[in-house]
């Protein structure tokens, strides 16, 4: 007899009945029982089951009556402990599944509850009554659908192939696009970029011209970047009123207002960084405007360091303030005191970080266009004024099986990504004339990875280890390469970008469609959607809460630890109960090395291994790299110093730290301090259990 060709899942809708599926229910059970022979058993069983649906006259069966058919197998062949736990993970599912129904949102990709959540609340679209009115396969169609529309202005033919590529990146999470893409492709405000540079020119039109780019831009989803290094200083004369300045620290405060209105109708808190040169004469009260709690929270800060200022500090000289209107000294500070201000306020607060102006400029692809002042609000795209950039990641922990990485595989992932987002580009909807024009000459994209930590974890390597900085070049070496073939190639089709004939590449005689290929972002929440670890980031601990919206905790712990566990055969029960909730394996006794070597987290790795993981991920990428040196509460301002001067002599865009404890508020928190309302993270291969209302 025919064998059942189609199953029906419990929403009624059908599939192609795959035999490899019930195999792997089957192992996954029979692992925590049988470690060693759990291959056998689950095949024997399987084929038990098989032989049983041959004897079905009907063209398709029901998701249940498999999964009953599994466990009365189970009994019958003698296997009652793993039929056990077949059963407790079908409750379990059943609960997920409830959880889900509750929140409202159907899942036909069996994500995590973390990840439902924040589809939820900020990413899928709603009616006019604000209520979900799409699930989170029909936002990938969306997606999917929209961007290859670009296609129809080259090659209209090429629409629906690239249609179906995208969506299988999407479906399958190897591959996300930033946050405006996910919200706003094919609908009203089709606004899809992450990352936009403003200008802040001195007078009084000009910065409030520049207020309403910025809240067009956070309406629709979009952070925002200022270099506020041209404001006269506070105290200067104003010819015009015959008035006295109020400098540049006024008005960031306004800037900040202006993002706190404008998040309270919005689906994510408002993003900008503010930027002010290390010689502007109101440098001071820049670095102290954080050290008050509640001040400009809607901003990061970073001091805009040059060479001439490492200079004076090495030599332990002066350097002299410059008032940006007359362009002539107004006074002059010790460097060293200077350079111990900005520890001592990272230290209290974790503001200001550095980004280094000379460093950026060498290096910008555009120098004939002028100089880059800013950067998007995490530091990892610097721009010209008015430009924008849409960025996307690579899910790595999807690329790796049997310990090696699929690098043919993931090859193909890079060039559907920066196709993927030179097409954002085309039908992007620009927010202004200005940045329009200048975006679609320069054609920057900003193509990165998230779950790197995950994928050294599946690699065997040790994030805190000379092989994963080696590891680290390698692989971003050979992502950077695949992107240029990608860009060379869409040039031949499409053509270069339109200002290519000012860029290095005209000298190279490399043609490209993009001015920049790769930036690593932070991927907070696109990580989470992915269920992989955020960015380049190491582990922050094997459990902590994760704020989110202001209003929720999460308690996650990482699936693979359990994974691990079973593949080198020292799985047991008792053992993962012991390590869920910890913070750190390194000082635990009786912990098997592998996984304390593994599972590093952020606060076992020294600031010198975090920043040669940045450094290595730097030298293959264009634009920059985000990532945060998470540092232990009893560290000390003179060893912010030191890991300041590392980043510059290790050539880093950026350097951004965060002493844990330094702020009331954090995103991550360790488990001693979850708040009373969490939602945990936890038990059957990492999935959620829900503890709280939403």
């Amino acid at each position: 007899q025919e064998m059942i060709k189609r199953v029906i899942k419990r929403d009624g809708r059908k599939e192609t009945f795959n035999p490899t599926k019930i195999f792997n229910a089957i192992l996954k059970a029979a692992f925590q029982i049988y470690p060693q022979q759990a291959k056998e058993v689950a095949k024997r069983t399987t084929q038990q089951v098989i032989n049983f649906l041959k004897k079905y006259k009907r063209d398709s069966i029901h998701i249940e009556e498999i999964q009953d058919k599994i466990e009365e197998t189970l009994m019958r062949e003698g296997f009652p402990q793993i039929a056990k736990i077949y059963i407790l993970y079908r409750r379990f599912r059943e609960e997920i599944r409830l959880t889900k129904d509750k929140i409202g949102i159907k899942d036909e990709l069996k994500l995590s509850l973390n990840a439902i959540s924040i589809l939820k609340e900020r990413y899928l679209l709603k009616d006019e009554n604000r209520n979900v009115c799409e699930t989170p396969l029909e936002l990938f169609e969306r997606v999917a659908n929209f961007i290859s529309q670009a296609e129809e202005f080259f090659s209209s033919r090429k629409e629906s192939y690239w249609r179906d590529k995208f969506f299988e990146k999407l479906t399958s999470l190897e591959f996300l696009p930033n946050s405006p893409t996910l919200m706003n492709a094919g609908a009203l405000l089709g606004q899809l970029s992450a990352c936009f540079v403003l200008p802040v020119e001195d007078s009084i039109s000009a910065i409030f011209d520049t207020l309403k780019a910025m809240a067009l831009i956070h309406q629709s989803g979009g952070g925002t970047g200022f270099s506020f290094s041209r404001l006269r200083p506070k105290g200067d004369c104003v010819f015009s009123t015959k008035g006295i300045a109020s400098g540049p620290v006024s008005f960031m405060q306004i800037f900040d207002t202006a993002t706190e209105v404008i998040l309270q109708g919005g689906r994510r808190r408002g993003a900008n960084i503010g930027v002010l040169k290390v010689n502007h004469p109101d440098i001071v009260e820049f670095i102290e405007t954080k050290l008050k709690e509640g001040v400009l929270e809607n901003f990061n800060l970073s001091v805009g360091i040059t060479d001439e200022f490492m200079r004076a500090w090495k030599k332990n000289d002066y350097i002299n303030l410059i008032n940006p209107r007359t362009n002539k000294p107004t006074g002059k500070i010790k460097a060293k005191t200077l350079f111990s201000l900005i520890a001592l306020s990272a230290h209290h607060c974790g503001d200001p970080g550095l980004i280094f102006l000379d460093q950026i400029n060498r290096k910008h692809p555009l120098q004939n266009l002028g100089k880059i002042e800013a950067t998007n609000p995490c530091g990892e795209v610097p721009l010209l004024s008015y430009e924008s950039c849409n960025l996307g990641s690579i899910n790595l922990a999807k690329f790796v099986k049997n310990k090696k990485v699929d690098w043919s595989r993931l090859k193909e992932a890079v060039k559907i990504g920066v196709r993927f987002l030179d097409n954002v580009i085309e039908v992007n909807k620009y927010p202004l004339k200005e940045i329009e024009e200048i975006t679609k000459k320069n054609r920057k994209i900003g193509l990165g990875i998230m779950g790197f930590a995950d994928m050294l974890i599946k690699l065997r390597i040790s994030y805190d280890s000379k092989e994963a900085v080696e590891f680290a070049r390698k692989l971003m070496r050979f992502i950077r390469n695949c992107s240029l073939e990608a860009s060379f190639e869409l040039s031949e089709e499409r053509g270069v970008f339109l200002n290519w004939r000012y860029s290095i590449y005209k000298k190279k005689n490399l043609p490209l469609r993009n001015a920049t290929l790769n930036s690593i972002a932070p991927t907070g929440s696109i990580s989470i959607i992915a269920g992989c670890s955020s960015g380049i980031e190491p582990l922050f601990a094997l459990s902590y809460t994760r704020r989110f919206l202001e209003k929720i905790g999460y308690f996650e712990t990482t699936p693979l630890l359990e994974e691990v566990a079973r593949e080198e055969g020292i799985y047991s029960k008792k053992l993962i109960r012991r390590l869920k909730g910890e913070i750190s394996l390194r000082n635990l006794k009786g912990i098997p090395e592998i996984l304390k070597k593994l599972f590093s987290t952020t606060f076992d790795i020294s600031a010198l291994n975090h920043l040669k993981i940045q450094s290595a991920f730097q030298e293959f990428t264009d634009n920059a790299v985000s990532k945060t040196v998470n540092l232990p509460s009893q560290i000390t301002p003179e060893q912010i110093k030191k890991i300041y001067y590392l980043a510059y002599q290790l050539k880093l865009k950026g350097i951004t730290i965060y002493r844990y404890g330094s702020r009331k508020e954090q995103v991550l928190l360790k488990k001693e301090e979850f708040p009373k309302e969490v939602i945990l993270e936890s038990n059957f291969r990492g999935c959620l259990h829900r503890v709280c209302s939403l």
